[in-house]
């Protein structure tokens, strides 16, 4: 098949499947991002574990598949908010897997165990909190952030592409991505704006004015980091992708590095106030 085809084909499915469940119903909302969740986690681990250490693997991701599906359970269908307790004997199974461990070379691989917890699980355990605010499932609040992080991206690659390649323009991050410019950051924070003040104007987004225009410019600037951060981790590890789930596109992890920064900001910034 054409590269051009499937790239295309396998982007209208991933859309389609992400609108789908972020509209349509409590249950398909989780099933979607359970999913995410296991295959991020998984693509992070093999990134910077390998092969090492599996079990732990295994431990890390059933922990933060655990916590995501408890507040899923929270939030829409009234599951006691103590029952999270029980994630921390699994996150505890982590290290204690390891004192039995036939060797313990290379330890430290734990603390990447850790911060998939943190950096992966963490974030999609908010969503469910985000899109279940006033006691009605409203994935289409999520889905609005998603669009600003997309406008973003059209906005970043555009105007970055356009005045960022120059030999004079400073780059953004360039040890970590040599492409990235300060063009192409303030280009993704306009059209940003331009999609949360759209999304406004035409009733997606219930939030007043100001509030929707502050995240319009916190959501994409967060998303950059989350961008440059998964970046990171690629090249000190050695990766162009994060794996190939999405043919054309790579990994999971790929598709999402933005919003695991972007969510927790937009969920921060809805608490304090309190619009959440």
């Amino acid at each position: 098949m054409n590269e051009f085809l499937k790239r295309t084909l396998s982007g209208i499915v991933f859309l389609s499947l992400m609108v789908a469940g972020m509209l349509l119903h409590p249950a398909a909302f989780g099933v979607l991002f359970l999913a995410v969740l296991y295959v991020s986690m998984k693509e992070f681990l093999h990134i910077t574990m390998g092969e090492r250490r599996r079990l732990q693997q295994r431990l890390a991701i059933l922990a933060g598949a655990v916590a995501y599906i408890l507040c899923v359970g929270n939030c829409f269908y009234g599951i006691d908010a103590r029952w999270l307790a029980v994630v921390i004997p699994l996150v505890l199974l982590i290290p204690v897997s390891e004192l039995f461990a036939p060797s313990h070379e290379g330890v430290e691989d734990l603390a990447y165990a850790y911060l998939s917890l943190v950096y992966v699980a963490g974030p999609l355990c908010l969503m469910p909190f985000i899109v279940s605010a006033g006691g009605d499932f409203r994935g289409y609040v999520l889905l609005d952030f998603f669009i600003i992080i997309w406008c973003a991206d059209v906005g970043s690659y555009s105007i970055g592409t356009l005045f960022g390649q120059k030999p004079t323009s400073r780059k953004l991050a360039p040890a970590i991505s040599p492409k990235k410019s300060w063009w192409g950051f303030w280009g993704g924070i306009a059209l940003g704006l331009a999609g949360a003040c759209l999304l406004h104007l035409v009733g997606w987004m219930e939030y007043p004015l100001v509030h929707c225009l502050i995240l319009g410019a916190i959501i994409p600037a967060a998303g950059v980091c989350g961008d440059l951060f998964e970046s990171l981790w690629k090249r000190r590890f050695g990766f162009k992708d994060s794996g190939n789930c999405i043919p054309g596109h790579g990994g999971m992890l790929d598709r999402f590095d933005s919003s695991l920064f972007a969510i927790p900001v937009a969920f921060v910034y809805l608490t304090l106030t309190r619009l959440l």
